[in-house]
């Protein structure tokens, strides 16, 4: 994983620990179930990128977030998520109630299979 490790540290440090303690527990799922994504910041918050925009993390006043980046994917996973506060493409958690991680890599691995659809529609319709 090619990583801006730096930028995304500096994210987390002004962080309450709790908060950051939760995202840094994110990340590790996203890296260790992508690990060929690069990290970066964009939009102010941590990013993943692999083969196009993948998911990314967040922190508020009140709450942590998790980007899923897709409407499509995260309603697939309405079931799973009931109880947590959601949006589209949001997952809003808190430390002392975290997103199950086989939910997570769940919702990371179905964005991986979504982003390389994406690609082979893209690839396919430029040879028309």
């Amino acid at each position: 994983m090619r990583s801006d490790t730096a930028d995304v540290d500096a994210y987390l440090a002004p962080l309450r620990p709790d908060y950051a303690e939760a995202l840094q527990a994110v990340r590790r799922l996203i890296r260790a179930t992508a690990p060929d994504a690069v990290e970066m910041i964009s939009y102010g918050v941590p990013n993943y990128k692999w083969h196009g925009p993948l998911v990314s993390f967040g922190a508020a006043a009140k709450h942590c977030a998790f980007y899923g980046m897709s409407p499509k994917v995260l309603e697939r996973f309405k079931a799973e998520l009931a109880g947590f506060s959601t949006s589209p493409g949001t997952i809003r958690f808190t430390p002392d109630r975290p997103i199950p991680e086989t939910v997570l890599t769940a919702i990371i691995e179905a964005r991986m299979a979504e982003n390389l659809e994406i690609e082979a529609a893209r690839a396919a319709k430029k040879k028309t």
